[in-house]
């Protein structure tokens, strides 16, 4: 694998740190700002909500800029917003340093996936996507406990200001690995960027993500009073669990990059039945301490082995412009987090217990898989899907289309 995924996956280590450590900071960010736990919370979905608007925003309009000078420029605007909040005076100019970071989020991973599979041969492609995407779930193992540990022991800045600097060593990686001529962006520009993402394919590809994971982060986001209420664990062993999960999401990203080279349907298909799986038997697993944490660490694994196939299948649905397709994946992952803790915790408040959101990201799994087999269903129509049931992407009609766009 060329070295030029390595400057990506320290991107994805810089974007994944910084967006999962504000929850550990939330106290430390209240106290000194004298606001509420609550009101503090809300800087978790400025950043959420910088992702949904910036990552077909950005996509779209970078869609004819050279692909190297496209990163940089998003890692830039990244170490701008975590600057910005280690200076933040006040609350509201958190706030709004919050969403600017979380702005170039969906783009980077859009454009560096783009920018992975070219970087590589045709049958490595969803390997290519993992390992960019292995700084990502890397991050929850370590870049996250380190980088709030600082926080508690530093102060909150201190934590941004680190994540400013991983910020700067990704652009260097960038200018450094990445070839100055890989990827001149879509000939078709902005047009041809928008009729892509217009194929049905592609938004089915996305609702997949979108239900797929929310299941994940129906469970995941109560799984806190799960361990503590359900499994007897003491607060002070979560963060440890937690990191089990980051260890189960990195070999679910590696496993499912290597094996949707080979399938990536079946790949996609298995990983949510997995998910469907260990959700439905969350509250039996969480009767025991040790069943827990196993839970904990299949939870990660079946959700992130289906992360580079969804990727890709996106990709491979709008062919001739895939950046802003592959961005509004990850505003879709990001939808998927809001979407499935809130439905998750619809049912904590119907009072069906502490486990209960679990069951219902077993239903959004099941969903997923639904909606997974009517894109396989319409590609079947389209003439999409070899006999191995590998997307063939130049076959579909809305790709042809597209490819004349602009």
């Amino acid at each position: 694998m060329p070295l030029a995924l390595l400057a990506l996956a320290v991107g994805a280590f810089g974007i994944g740190t910084t967006e999962f450590v504000m929850m550990g900071l939330l106290p430390n960010v209240a106290d000194d700002l004298d606001i509420s736990i609550p009101t503090a919370g809300h800087l978790v979905s400025a950043y959420a909500l910088g992702v949904v608007i910036g990552a077909p925003l950005l996509a779209a309009v970078t869609a004819r800029m050279p692909r190297r000078r496209v990163l940089i420029g998003l890692m830039i605007l990244f170490v701008a917003g975590n600057a910005l909040s280690a200076a933040a005076p006040d609350y509201h100019w958190l706030m709004a340093a919050r969403f600017l970071s979380g702005l170039p989020h969906g783009a980077f991973f859009g454009v560096g996936a783009v920018v992975a599979t070219g970087l590589v041969a045709p049958e490595r492609k969803a390997r290519s996507v993992s390992l960019m995407f292995l700084g990502l779930t890397v991050a929850n193992i370590v870049g996250v406990p380190v980088a709030t540990a600082m926080g508690q022991q530093l102060g909150w800045r201190a934590t941004f200001l680190a994540v400013s600097a991983i910020g700067l060593a990704a652009i260097a990686a960038l200018a450094l690995l990445v070839p100055a001529d890989h990827g001149h962006g879509e000939r078709g520009g902005l047009r041809g960027e928008l009729r892509a993402l217009g194929s049905v394919p592609v938004w089915l590809a996305l609702g997949t993500t979108v239900a797929g994971f929310g299941a994940l982060f129906s469970a995941y986001s109560y799984v806190t009073p799960m361990l503590t209420d359900a499994a007897g664990y003491a607060e002070s062993s979560v963060t440890l669990l937690l990191a089990l999960f980051g260890v189960g999401a990195t070999a679910g990203n590696l496993l499912g990059g290597r094996l949707a080279d080979h399938s990536l349907r079946g790949t996609l298909f298995g990983g949510l039945a997995s998910l469907v799986v260990v959700l439905a038997l969350f509250p039996l697993l969480m009767s025991a301490a040790w069943s827990a944490a196993l839970a904990v660490m299949l939870l990660g694994m079946a959700a992130f082995t289906t992360g580079s196939p969804l990727q890709l299948m996106v990709m491979e649905k709008a062919s001739a412009a895939p950046s802003l397709a592959s961005s509004a994946n990850q505003a879709a992952f990001n939808l998927a987090n809001a979407g499935g803790a809130w439905i998750g915790g619809l049912a904590l408040a119907a009072g069906f217990g502490v486990t209960s959101p679990a069951v219902t990201g077993a239903a959004l799994a099941v969903l997923g898989l639904g909606v997974a087999g009517v894109a396989y269903l319409v590609d079947l129509r389209r003439g999409a899907v070899s006999g191995g049931g590998r997307l063939v992407a130049a076959h579909s009609v809305p790709d042809r289309e597209t490819s004349h766009a602009g």
